[in-house]
């Protein structure tokens, strides 16, 4: 029995680890950009487009949270633009809304005015740098409310939290092979009590 869990702990640390090694790829290379500030590669930006005759939901400009998001994903809809939407930025006294759409690797911002129902659409190719970023932060806890309005950030999400769990699972399992190669537990401990070290320095270093 003994034998049967090792071998099958074994192949799941293993298996599940070649499975996960892309999605944690691009956590830690995206941590690198977001803590030095360096986006390789420049957004590269697309002509404005124009479109008339906006259909506006009644009552846009009184909705709120999740509510102005569903009705802001109509009028993209009809504009043919989709993506994550960003942000809804409403100006009463210039009468304009601002909707910002986001797939990874190409933000379109939709300027409309209220008014005259005309919609000035420009766009910018964000590169693979940005959008790796993009997805390390979101969906995120800013805006949590709105947060998840496109299929592929529901997507995304669900494969985030998987990605969490399975590490837990990685680091758990892998302790437990550790322990069951005796030749390996000396050097084993040193580097537990040193990251465990590392750590508590830093957690110090930060609340202290």
């Amino acid at each position: 029995m003994n034998r049967i869990f090792h071998a099958v702990v074994r192949d799941l640390h293993l298996y599940l680890g070649l499975f996960l090694s892309p999605f944690v790829f691009v956590f830690a290379i995206s941590v690198i950009f977001l803590v030095h500030a360096w986006m390789p590669g420049g957004a590269e930006r697309s002509p404005e487009r124009t479109a008339a005759e906006v259909v506006i939901p009644a009552g846009f400009e009184r909705l709120r949270g999740r509510e102005q998001v569903d009705a802001a994903r109509t009028i993209l809809d009809r504009l043919g633009i989709g993506g994550e939407i960003g942000f809804v930025r409403h100006f009463p006294r210039e009468r304009r809304i601002n909707i910002s759409a986001i797939v990874p690797g190409h933000e379109t911002v939709v300027d409309l005015n209220v008014e005259s129902r005309v919609a000035t659409i420009s766009s910018r190719s964000t590169g693979v740098a940005e959008s790796m970023v993009y997805l390390h932060k979101m969906p995120g806890p800013h805006n949590a409310s709105i947060r998840g309005n496109a299929l592929y950030m529901q997507v995304w999400r669900w494969l985030a939290d998987a990605t969490v769990y399975v590490v837990l699972f990685l680091s758990v399992s892998g302790v437990y092979l550790w322990t069951m190669i005796r030749a390996e537990r000396r050097i084993g401990w040193s580097l537990l009590i040193a990251g465990a070290g590392s750590f508590g320095g830093m957690v110090y270093a930060l609340v202290g």
